[in-house]
């Protein structure tokens, strides 16, 4: 049996319920409180503007797309790099992962103007700022997971003068999964953050360069159309992770 077969996926029925609730609630006020458009559109209306110009939506998408998925890469591979170096040689740890785990909770939009300054506007800029965002949740996710192996484990494997990369591979990486994986799905919600404050800020495309736009004129339709594009991409950014999680953890076993 295939493993696409073998691994669970997840029950949809009842988010998609509440969605569909929501959405329906939504639909009723504005009629109920007769709400002005410009404040509260209907669902229609938002439906409408998407459906009136999909182009523009999906060119925005993508760029805001392309800024995720290459600025999580770098993030991910620069986290994972550091985790491995630190949690291998103890030193580094003591000496730098209390300021990675301090870091971690400065807010990210106060280093965009720096961003902005040193490296101006562009599409390189928003990949460093989303790699940025992703670097933290990885690097302090995956140093703890790497660091919970059990001792004894590591003890026999070295009684035994057994190699440190099959070492790494057989025993440390598949304790470290869960913890590498939380950072992960953290991360790649936080990189879709990224990209949007990125494009505020340091981009003049994708959809929260469409959304400030937007935001400026009072066009709340075309803000409301915009942010239902960008939920299914995390939702699908997510549950990818979530999916890829489930069928190494399946192997595994």
């Amino acid at each position: 049996m295939s493993v696409a077969e073998r691994v669970p996926f997840p029950d949809v029925t009842l988010p998609v319920a509440g969605l569909v609730a929501a959405v329906v609630g939504w639909w009723a006020v504005t009629v109920a409180v007769a709400v002005p458009p410009f404040l509260l559109p209907a669902p229609t209306d938002v439906a409408g503007r998407l459906a009136g110009s999909p182009e523009l939506y999906l060119s925005h998408a993508t760029e805001t797309l392309r800024k995720v998925l290459v600025g999580g890469v770098v993030g991910v591979a620069a986290g994972f790099a550091i985790a491995l170096l630190v949690a291998t040689v103890p030193v580094l740890k003591r000496a730098i992962y209390p300021y990675l785990v301090a870091m971690r909770v400065l807010p990210k939009i106060a280093v965009a103007p720096v961003f902005l300054i040193y490296f101006g506007v562009g599409f390189g800029t928003a990949v460093l700022f989303v790699a940025l965002v992703v670097f933290f949740p990885v690097v302090v996710g995956t140093t703890a997971g790497l660091s919970r192996t059990p001792e004894s484990h590591l003890d026999l494997l070295r009684s035994v003068d057994a190699d440190p990369v099959r070492t790494f591979l057989a025993v440390r990486l598949p304790h470290a999964l869960p913890d590498v994986f939380a950072g992960l799905k953290q991360s790649v919600t936080l990189a879709v953050v990224g990209a949007v404050v990125a494009e505020w800020i340091l981009s003049n495309d994708g959809l929260g360069s469409l959304i400030l736009v937007a935001s400026e004129n009072v066009q709340v339709d075309v803000m409301l159309a915009a942010l239902a594009v960008l939920l299914p991409i995390g939702l699908l950014l997510y549950g990818g992770v979530t999916l890829c999680y489930r069928a190494v953890t399946w192997q595994g076993d």
